[in-house]
């Protein structure tokens, strides 16, 4: 993984819905793909952030590849518990 990678992920949280998408917007301005990353709650907001970014901001941007996963976690106490996970890459409007 490269560091322009990196730069190109938006990781989903707890943050206002629209913290995300102007996180994205700067990746889809310089007209590179992002990537929108969320695991369980947060998976709705990417979502959420994903349509924003389609339908308003970056018109003409499409979706790429998308992944859903589970992965599994260990608890504090020692257990394991499986989060559901996704990725939705937006790719820039052609020019």
């Amino acid at each position: 993984m490269t560091k322009n990678d990196d730069d190109s992920k938006v990781f989903i949280g707890r943050k206002k819905t629209m913290n995300y998408v102007m996180a994205a917007m700067m990746n889809l301005d310089a007209g590179n793909p992002c990537m929108l990353m969320a695991r369980g709650r947060t998976i709705s907001r990417a979502v959420d952030v994903a349509e924003i970014l389609i339908n308003k901001f970056a018109k003409g941007a499409k979706y790429g590849e998308i992944k859903i996963a589970t992965e599994e976690l260990k608890n504090d106490d020692g257990s394991t518990s499986n989060v559901s996970s996704m990725e939705i890459e937006i790719l820039p409007p052609e020019k």
